[in-house]
């Protein structure tokens, strides 16, 4: 007797970003609080889709920009990714995540999908991040480009 085996499909339609900036306390990450109607009130670094031609680094630059209004960012990818599975549409969500350093007097101007952000130590992201992984995703930056210098071959968007 054969059985029949279904496939759960993998979905990349969207891109996460983690932005850090060096200070004299070390290197600080950006969360957004998120103000819409999913996910209303979860601490989180920056997502959204990918639009029709984009890359993903571009849908990563872009969504930084609408997000944060932050333009100057030094952009790489971390061979990490955001996944989830969703019960609703059966799939798994599968984003890449990005690591932009911006400039330590970088200003912060918030579209209406957050309100409220703030720049916290990596310990201190941790603690206030809910979502599952999202923790895992920022030890795994901390490790390896905070703690580190980044590998420039994973540096884009020049």
């Amino acid at each position: 007797m054969s059985r029949v085996h279904y496939e759960v499909p993998l979905r990349c339609i969207g891109v996460a970003v983690v932005l850090l900036k060096n200070t004299p306390c070390g290197y600080k990450v950006l969360l957004l609080e998120r103000a819409t109607s999913v996910l209303r009130g979860i601490w989180c670094y920056i997502g959204g889709a990918i639009e029709e031609g984009e890359k993903a680094w571009e849908a990563a630059l872009r969504e930084i920009r609408e997000e944060t209004s932050i333009t100057n960012v030094t952009l790489f990818t971390s061979n990490k990714f955001d996944q989830f599975y969703s019960a609703e549409e059966n799939y798994i969500y599968i984003a890449p995540v990005f690591v932009g350093y911006v400039d330590e007097d970088q200003n912060v101007i918030l579209n209406h999908e957050h309100s409220k952000y703030e720049w916290l130590s990596f310990n201190d992201a941790i603690e206030r991040v809910r979502l599952p992984g999202n923790d895992e995703v920022l030890e795994f930056i901390k490790k390896h480009f905070a703690s580190n210098d980044p590998l420039e071959w994973l540096r884009v968007g020049m």
